[in-house]
């Protein structure tokens, strides 16, 4: 019993950082701080290539909606990114991780078919958070140390 405990807070860890990184490093490429549109390893390099992406994904909505999800979903990113690396509030990011993917997933499956969140894992990613959220506790964070130090 004790070495599957284990097993899930080095579990919870590893998804908790998978999670946390993969948002901070998107908000960081969309916002051109990891290099140029073009070079090696990027995928916008710039907001302007990001929301070509974000008009295609969200084509069934008005225009004047895209700009404003986007910069919402580019702030949850970032925020669920950084919550879920240190471990603040870790269930509510996980929540928050899993709806706003779940919500990508979705709008990727309307605009460009099944095929998208599929080959993008993005169903997994969402599938992921919610799975996190569920854990019972998250050894190796600040909710950990808040814990131990209202319990004192």
């Amino acid at each position: 019993m004790m070495k599957q405990v284990k097993i899930q807070q080095l579990t919870a860890l590893y998804l908790r950082a998978a999670l946390g990184i993969g948002y901070v490093w998107l908000v960081a490429d969309r916002l051109g701080w990891l290099g140029a549109y073009g070079q090696p390893h990027i995928s916008w390099g710039d907001w302007e290539h990001f929301m070509v992406l974000s008009r295609k994904t969200m084509s069934f909505l008005p225009d004047a909606l895209v700009t404003p999800l986007a910069v919402l979903a580019t702030i949850g990113e970032g925020i669920f990114g950084l919550m879920l690396l240190l471990g603040l509030f870790t269930r509510i990011a996980a929540l928050g991780s899993g709806a706003l993917t779940l919500a990508f997933a979705l709008s990727m499956t309307i605009s460009r078919g099944i095929d998208s969140p599929i080959g993008y894992s993005v169903f997994t990613v969402s599938a992921a958070s919610f799975l996190l959220a569920t854990l019972p506790g998250y050894k190796w964070s600040i909710d950990s140390l808040i814990s131990k130090q209202q319990l004192s």
